[in-house]
């Protein structure tokens, strides 16, 4: 088995149980409509969404840091005028 897979597999039994020993209940509760599932979801998301954008922005100011793909191509971090939206639509056009 991949070692990623291992690794991910590991997380998930530690976080199922703190989820259980936190809430004592997990994803096998009948007491939440599929609506209610539905905004347990996007709340989630919406957080993963902040952490992304939160290390980008970290991203953007570690000038010469190994993370930057070859595909993408050299952003020019002394162009301080640019935000990371620019620098990503600059990505996209090699595309076009």
């Amino acid at each position: 088995m991949d070692n990623n897979v291992k690794n991910v597999i590991v997380q998930l039994r530690s976080r199922a149980e703190r989820g259980m020993n936190k809430y004592g209940v997990n994803t096998e509760r009948t007491d939440l409509s599929i609506l209610e599932w539905l905004q347990h979801l996007q709340e989630e998301l919406m957080d993963a969404t902040v952490y992304i954008e939160k290390l980008k922005s970290e991203m953007v100011d570690m000038k010469g840091m190994e993370w930057r793909k070859e595909i993408h191509g050299p952003i020019d971090f002394d162009d301080k005028q640019k935000t990371i939206q620019e620098h990503e639509m600059s990505w996209g056009e090699e595309y076009e």
